[in-house]
């Protein structure tokens, strides 16, 4: 079949990830479908969308935890070939504070979308999980069968319930999944059209990095400068979004294609380098030509000190591979970053 002839569903379709991932979806033909409950984005992602694709996805406003509305939308749309399921509340710390709305909402949308996809004679299943599920690995750098921890946040628990969930349900139903265990997503889209939006304070390194060269914010905390790392400060693998949306269409492709192995695969998705604080920073300060004021503090709470990537499996298997450097990774999210401010 061809991709023009396919109906996909984007749950969170107009979150960061969603957004770019929506974009790659129709570039490639497909027909993309997007529910968002706009709890943490806006409208105005679509037009960013169009702009870039030239066509507008259909968008319905649908909060997945009323399961009545989630089950009259499946009704109503019973030609979905696969869903990419991203709607879930993403903040480590908010999540410490507000537990049960991140059960809620994570926990859920997630049981209320599989319940209605068991129905179909057969159904392909993107999750978007994270490496939180590793917590502190013991090994350098993280493969897929590295132990899954228990997590440091309740955040990170909804990400391994979630995938625990979706395996006992592919056992005895017509789901076929893959679980695509982000490192960290940073960036935007090249034409500045589509990007990271964080309400309020950002939680995220980097676009609290953008916001401080703006002169937003006053200076960068770095949380702790005695890690056991090169500079002391700790390293993550930070993957450009449009490389990470780019794996959520080859992996839907080959369950399209039935060319999974097993029921459920799992993949890393990271570029397999691990940077450090400083370096992100420097690297910054590179491509955009300005300073960037910051102090040392504490660690927070649940940090780890460093998790970045095997890719060999999404390499060899899924055939995707990250290729932004974290330099152009920086500079499109500056560009994002001077676009909104505008």
């Amino acid at each position: 079949r061809r991709s023009s002839d396919l109906k996909v569903l984007v749950t969170g379709g107009l979150g960061f990830i969603g957004s770019h991932t929506v974009v790659e979806l129709q570039n490639e033909g497909y027909e993309v479908i997007v529910v968002d409950n706009l709890s943490n984005t806006s409208l105005d992602v679509l037009d960013g969308i169009q702009n870039i694709t030239g066509k507008v996805p259909a968008f319905e406003k649908l909060d997945l935890r009323e399961k009545e509305k989630v089950q009259d939308f499946f009704k109503r749309h019973h030609d979905i070939s696969g869903v990419i399921h991203f709607a879930a509340s993403k903040a480590v710390g908010e999540s410490v504070e507000k537990p049960l709305l991140y059960y809620e909402n994570n926990i859920s949308a997630l049981v209320y979308v599989l319940q209605e996809l068991q129905q179909k004679p057969e159904a392909n299943f993107i999750f978007s999980s994270s490496c939180t599920v590793y917590g502190q690995a013991e090994k350098m750098p993280i493969t897929e069968n590295a132990p899954v921890q228990q997590p440091m946040s309740p955040y990170g628990n909804t990400k391994k319930i979630g995938e625990e969930i979706i395996i006992d349900v592919a056992k005895v139903t017509n789901i076929n999944a893959i679980l695509l265990r982000y490192f960290n997503p940073i960036g935007s889209h090249r034409s500045a059209e589509i990007g990271e939006l964080p309400i309020g304070v950002p939680q995220n390194l980097v676009p609290f990095i953008t916001q401080t060269g703006f002169g937003l914010r006053k200076e960068l905390s770095v949380y702790g400068d005695d890690y056991p790392t090169p500079d002391g400060t700790a390293v993550r693998d930070y993957i450009h979004v449009v490389d990470l949306a780019k794996a959520h269409v080859i992996a839907l492709q080959r369950l399209l294609n039935k060319k999974n192995t097993t029921k459920v695969e799992t993949f890393n998705l990271g570029t397999g380098t691990g940077s450090s604080v400083l370096e992100v920073i420097h690297t910054f300060e590179k491509v955009s030509g300005k300073k960037l004021p910051y102090k040392i503090v504490g660690r927070r709470e649940g940090d780890i000190t460093s998790a970045y990537a095997n890719t060999d499996k999404a390499n060899n298997v899924l055939g995707w591979k990250a290729k932004s450097t974290l330099e152009e990774a920086m500079a499109s999210a500056w560009k994002w970053e001077q676009k909104i401010r505008g």
